[in-house]
């Protein structure tokens, strides 16, 4: 009974908690990773931040101990010293050995990412004013037409307790999980972008080209994103959702609607 209560108020006050990957209040780090890529990203990222703080750290106490040591009523006769080559080559040799190691994992993640293992199941998304459409064209109906339909924000007035604010859908675009989906990306009026932050993906959709990305999420969930390219005056109020589910529930999900 304890267990239960605790779940309603955890789904009531904190929804994205335990049930789906959305941005939180103060939010300054990377939500949840549930993918490969996006785990490779943050891995990447927290790589990084070890180099730029040793550097940081060195060039603040350089620049303090030049400034304490070297200051007029120390050294009222500046140096006529106007090169050091040793210094030179260190300066340039170091900061070049560090950017082939950071190259490595850099280029290793962007190979993964433009990547496509065998895709199982390709869906094709499309940016419209305002809103995004979904088509699945490796299932055909009795009347030989895909699985289409199109995705728009709930408005605030209709919103259920719990559903957020301006990231909420009245059509999900639905994956299994731990499989290869392909994802072909275009649009059909001006530039859009769809990104989800917690599968690590930001594909651009552009009118009159096809761009594809590959999603393998790993757990099962509800993930939030919205357009990243500037579309117009309504260009805040095109969330994208992502559930993904089990095969089994994948499977149902895809015979309702071949049945509609």
């Amino acid at each position: 009974m304890l267990l239960k209560l605790m779940l309603l108020v955890v789904t009531i006050f904190f929804p994205f908690f335990g049930w789906s990957d959305a941005p939180e209040n103060w939010q300054l780090g990377f939500q949840d990773p549930a993918t490969p890529i996006m785990e490779g990203i943050i891995n990447l990222h927290h790589d990084l931040m070890f180099f730029i703080c040793v550097i940081s750290v060195f060039v603040t106490w350089m620049l303090s101990r030049t400034l304490w040591h070297f200051n007029f009523n120390l050294n009222p006769n500046p140096s006529s010293l106007s090169h050091g080559t040793l210094i030179e080559i260190v300066w340039t040799i170091t900061p070049a050995f560090i950017l082939l190691i950071i190259a490595v994992p850099s280029f290793s993640l962007l190979y993964a990412m433009d990547e496509i293992i065998s895709p199982a199941i390709t869906v094709k998304t499309l940016g419209h004013q305002w809103y995004w459409s979904y088509e699945y064209s490796d299932y055909l109906n009795e009347d030989n037409e895909s699985i289409a339909y199109d995705s728009y924000m709930i408005p605030e007035e209709d919103l259920e307790d719990g559903q957020l604010r301006l990231l909420e859908v009245d059509n999900r675009m639905v994956v299994p999980t731990n499989t290869h989906v392909r994802l072909i990306v275009s649009a059909a009026d001006v530039l859009h972008s769809w990104a989800v932050p917690s599968l690590g993906i930001k594909c651009d959709a552009i009118p009159g080209r096809l761009n594809q990305t590959s999603l393998f999420i790993k757990r099962e969930g509800v993930y939030y994103g919205q357009c990243s390219e500037i579309c117009g005056i309504n260009h805040g109020f095109m969330p994208i959702v992502v559930e993904a589910v089990s095969l089994p529930n994948y499977i149902s999900w895809i015979s309702s609607k071949l049945n509609e």
